[in-house]
């Protein structure tokens, strides 16, 4: 038996203790026959457990000797299915890419001993000789390679940010782990996802990492919510650097403010600017020649390349372009870039090689290899959900404040009839009433600790909530 992402998370729950299928079903984003398909199914292949019968069945993991998760859970798209699959077969991230002739010569330049390669100071010229849609980092044919994998002409046509919302749970996810595990974070996949829906930790040794994964999925949510009303300008890009570094830095005053004082980058010879007003000027020569260039995918990777370079903040730089670099792509609706399978080692050369000499070989071969990655990850994603129902996209703002509203009110099943018919007959058009009545009912019948952030709801908001809403009748 093949086993996806669902099915190792729900061994992983039942590991912790046994329950029935209605504190299952809590717990995870899918229909009750669905769920009942899937315990059956695992059962069978003597991965759980099912015990006792009708009303008191319950399922428990069985022995680790009997089972052993993988450690990587991460998807294998088929070519020939659209179904998503994760099994204990899945090739671990790899220990590096297969870079062009050109990288690996430029690997071996910057892994020479430190005291061996030439200190460099930042070099303006590498930012003043770029001119947008005049000078590509990324050449033509690879562009419109990226763009048939990241884009169908379907989403093409859809208001900015629709892409990304539709798969925006497994995005918050990926995204999160992956930024996190590039700057060593050790929390593992699934700790990452049981962090995410809890909205905390209880582990105070590990408080720093998972205030790193919580501040992402606040940035995520950040670029994702509203992408067209975002610009390249500071308000964006000094906020979206205050979310990911909140409570990270010694002196709070930083986050989300352009470094004033020296730094020195661990591993390299590279020294950064050290005058404020010269990084002011260069940051905002960044942010102006991101704007002018046309190409989602060059806004992209030119991010990726100089806001890490300038050092613009005291810390959580390259958390932040990382960040930054999907704003162009969620706009323009192609698929995000989570940095899923990237190896740290060859992320870091090419990083340093833009650092040392200037050189983007090497991250160019990582953000190609990784947008290839994502792309295929997203468009099966697409494929097994079908595509976006156009209540859910076109009232996108209304579900969310109703039901949002549904929950901090504390309504029962019949006030929230009442509520939501009433707030439909003063705000809905009747030729769409109905179909968004059903879509809210629905969507309040699956709402459930794993999907509340989409409705800007909080654990504590549905915790309470959530009593009054089992116990009506």
């Amino acid at each position: 038996m093949k086993l996806d992402d669902t099915d190792h998370q729900i061994i992983a729950y039942l590991r912790h203790q046994s329950a029935g299928i209605e504190q299952i079903s809590g717990h995870f984003d899918e229909p009750r026959r669905t769920l009942q398909r899937r315990l059956e199914a695992l059962n069978r292949a003597n991965l759980i457990q099912r015990q006792g019968k009708a009303r008191a069945t319950v399922y428990r993991a069985l022995e680790a000797a009997a089972y052993q998760p993988a450690r990587n859970l991460d998807f294998l798209v088929s070519e020939d299915s659209p179904v998503i699959t994760s099994s204990r077969e899945s090739a671990p991230i790899p220990d590096s890419l297969d870079l062009t002739p050109e990288s690996l010569r430029l690997r071996e330049i910057i892994r020479r001993p430190l005291h061996l390669r030439k200190p460099l100071g930042y070099q303006r010229d590498f930012l003043e000789a770029y001119e947008p849609n005049q000078s590509y980092y990324l050449p033509e044919a690879l562009r419109a390679e990226l763009r048939a994998v990241g884009q169908s002409m379907h989403m093409a046509e859809m208001p900015p940010g629709t892409y990304a919302r539709q798969v925006l749970s497994r995005l918050l996810i990926d995204l999160s782990w992956n930024s996190s595990r590039l700057e060593g974070n050790t929390y593992s996949l699934i700790e990452t996802e049981h962090l995410l829906m809890l909205g905390k930790s209880d582990d105070p040794r590990r408080w720093r990492e998972a205030q790193m994964i919580l501040n992402h999925k606040d940035a995520i949510e950040f670029i994702v919510e509203a992408p067209s009303e975002l610009g390249y300008n500071r308000y964006t890009f000094l906020n979206l650097h205050a979310m990911l570094a909140d409570g990270l830095l010694e002196n709070s005053a930083s986050e989300g403010r352009l470094r004033q004082i020296p730094v020195g980058v661990g591993g390299t010879v590279y020294h950064p600017l050290n005058i404020p007003q010269q990084i002011e000027e260069h940051f905002d020569s960044i942010l102006h020649k991101t704007s002018q260039i046309r190409d989602p995918l060059e806004q992209s990777f030119f991010l990726m390349v100089h806001l890490p370079y300038l050092q613009p903040f005291e810390d959580v730089n390259k958390r932040t372009s990382r960040l930054a670099a999907n704003l162009p792509l969620i706009q323009q609706n192609m698929s995000p870039l989570s940095f899923v399978d990237v190896p740290l080692k060859d992320y870091t050369d090419g990083i340093l090689a833009v650092y040392e000499l200037n050189r983007i070989d090497i991250l160019r071969d990582v953000f190609a290899w990784a947008y290839r990655r994502s792309s295929g990850r997203y468009a099966a994603i697409c494929r097994q959900t079908g595509d976006p129902d156009a209540i859910r996209v076109g009232y996108r703002q209304e579900i969310r404040q109703l039901i949002s509203s549904v929950v901090v009110q504390k309504l029962t099943k019949p006030a929230a009839v009442v509520h939501i018919q009433q707030w439909a007959q003063k705000n809905i058009g009747s030729g769409d009433r109905a179909r968004f009545i059903q879509t809210v009912e629905e969507l309040l019948l699956e709402l459930n600790e794993r999907n509340i952030a989409r409705f800007r709801v909080r654990p504590s908001e549905f915790q309470a909530w959530w009593q009054v809403w089992q116990s009506a009748r």
